[in-house]
């Protein structure tokens, strides 16, 4: 069991994400959360799992300073990648709207990296799974921005939302890394790192 190998290392999760402390916690994994804010800006000349690795990374260079010998930092980034453009977090409901426009009817990938940073080592992995929208109505849209306001998700759409369960035609791949944390790719990394 990863839970009583674990028991001599410190996780930190360094992200503010709910869903992401969500799936620590089912996967019961004993964790800190320690948040930096990080400018999530990448060279433009990146594409697709180029970023989030990048951005995965970045995030874990703000708190490497601070490891301890046991601690494991976990860090994290999700984007939606669609006709060879980044669907970021989206601004505001016009924004949204856009995204969820271009995206409707239509595949994209939705790419999770992880970063795993011990002061020994540090490892990036990643899952990129495809994911299918029917033709969303323009009322669906707006009704999901307003009601939902998805501001803080990459691609301005939440799988486990509304949009996601009345949206979604076909998922290739990890379902739990659209939600923000591809949890088997995670507790795997996890038990190699510490046999």
């Amino acid at each position: 069991m990863l839970k009583n190998e674990l028991k001599e290392h410190h996780l930190i999760l360094a992200s503010g994400s709910p869903r992401r402390h969500q799936f620590f916690k089912e996967m019961e994994l004993d964790f800190e959360v320690r948040v930096k804010s990080v400018d999530e800006v990448y060279p433009t000349e990146l594409k697709g799992a180029e970023i989030s690795d990048y951005l995965a990374k970045l995030k874990a260079e703000v708190l490497i300073t601070e490891l301890q010998p046991k601690d494991i930092l976990i860090t994290s980034d999700t984007v939606v990648w669609h006709n060879n453009e980044s669907l970021a977090k989206a601004k505001d409901s016009t924004e949204a709207e856009e995204m969820l426009k271009k995206l409707s009817g239509d595949w994209h990938q939705v790419i999770t990296s992880v970063c795993f940073t011990t002061i020994e080592r540090q490892i990036v992995q990643r899952s990129i799974t495809k994911v299918k929208f029917k033709n969303l109505s323009i009322d669906e849209i707006r009704h999901y921005i307003t009601k939902y306001k998805p501001y803080d998700k990459a691609g301005a759409y939440g799988i486990q939302e509304w949009i996601g369960l009345i949206g979604i035609e076909k998922i290739k791949g990890s379902y739990t890394s659209v939600v923000g944390l591809p949890t088997q790719l995670v507790y795997k990394t996890l038990s190699q790192l510490v046999t």
